[in-house]
């Protein structure tokens, strides 16, 4: 099996819908976003996966978060911005923007600091 990944960082700030304590307050975050695809077998090359399509893809989606209210940005102007959340959000766009034929994403975790993140999978 093989494994790449890739990890870029953003700041944004973002408060916690329907929670009691601190997070519930607007507050920011420097996060990193780490996505992994895996895959059996390459192709001619030599090649899984392109790092430059993964990052042409993130580097949309972090154009939208980037130095923003997460909270103002769809679909979390709704759903509450939890790490979780954002995880299973950076899966399926990542997912919906690499060229046809690539792999699903296999994982995306969020970083909300150095040391706690979330992650998102589907099952296969």
């Amino acid at each position: 099996m093989y494994e790449v990944c890739i990890n870029r960082e953003f700041s944004s700030a973002h408060f916690l819908r329907d929670y009691e304590g601190k997070c519930a307050k607007l507050h920011g975050h420097n996060w990193k976003v780490e996505i992994s695809f895996r895959s059996p077998s390459l192709t001619d090359n030599g090649i899984m996966i392109d790092f430059l399509d993964i990052g042409a893809a993130l580097d949309g989606l972090l154009d939208q978060l980037d130095h923003a209210v997460i909270n103002d940005v769809p679909p979390f102007d709704q759903l509450n911005p939890t790490s979780e959340n954002l995880a299973r959000w950076f899966y399926t766009e990542i997912a919906e923007r690499m060229p046809k034929g690539a792999p699903k994403p296999h994982c995306v975790r969020i970083w909300e600091t150095p040391d706690a993140y979330a992650s998102y999978w589907e099952e296969s």
